[in-house]
């Protein structure tokens, strides 16, 4: 599998599911104190950057999206440097 199959799956994947279910998905798989930081830092980033209010809501999910891509990556690819 590429790296895009492996986020087109990802998108599949959540665009099927319901709230609770992405909920329970969250938490079993990425830990409490990395959802707080993607919030905090994505509000800090936002205000001090003035990207405007619609990207600043969406820009902790933006980058919950991309650590839940490479947590799947790491899981399902294979490491390039090792050499079979």
């Amino acid at each position: 599998m590429t790296f895009a199959g492996v986020a087109l799956e990802l998108v599949e994947v959540f665009d099927d599911l319901e709230a609770d279910q992405i909920n329970k998905a969250l938490i079993k798989n990425v830990p409490y104190e990395r959802l707080e930081f993607f919030n905090e830092y994505a509000k800090e980033f936002g205000e001090a950057s003035d990207i405007g209010d619609a990207a600043s809501k969406r820009l902790a999910n933006l980058m919950l999206l991309g650590y839940l891509f490479r947590v799947l990556e790491d899981q399902l690819l294979p490491d390039p440097s090792i050499k079979e």
